[in-house]
């Protein structure tokens, strides 16, 4: 019997939450970023919808970005495929967490699927990250 299967390789990276949506005070999903070689923060993808434990942890963490955020005055949409924009609220890119990401990559080097987020890394800063493309 012939057939084929599909496996989906999955791997932990390191990134920066650069914005999330939702309130701050209970946060929905990260978007997550790394930084390129000049030092800028670069989109590389987002969260799957996070529980109501880990918003509340994450809002205690997070803080409002200044006006010199590196994603000031961009649009983010709700999936692919769509223009509809995604409402969200950019934050201080401080913070470093580990997540499980499906090693599938856009031509600009995103991840194409969610980002499952695993834990919080206060022993990284966001220069010890990985860089973009990474």
């Amino acid at each position: 019997m012939r057939g084929w299967h599909k496996y989906k390789v999955r791997e932990t990276q390191d990134a920066i939450v650069g914005a999330v949506t939702g309130p701050l005070t209970a946060p929905r999903s990260l978007l997550l970023g790394r930084l390129n070689a000049e030092g800028r923060l670069q989109y590389t993808g987002r969260s799957t919808t996070l529980s109501p434990t880990a918003g509340t942890v994450f809002a205690g963490l997070l803080s409002h970005a200044t006006s010199r955020h590196p994603w000031t005055g961009w649009t983010f949409s709700t999936g692919w495929g769509t223009n509809e924009p995604l409402n969200v609220t950019l934050v201080k890119p401080e913070l470093v967490v580990e997540v499980g990401v499906d090693v599938a990559r856009d031509g600009a080097g995103r991840w194409r699927h969610p980002a499952r987020w695993h834990r919080i890394r206060p022993d990284l800063t966001p220069d010890q990250t990985p860089l973009s493309g990474s």
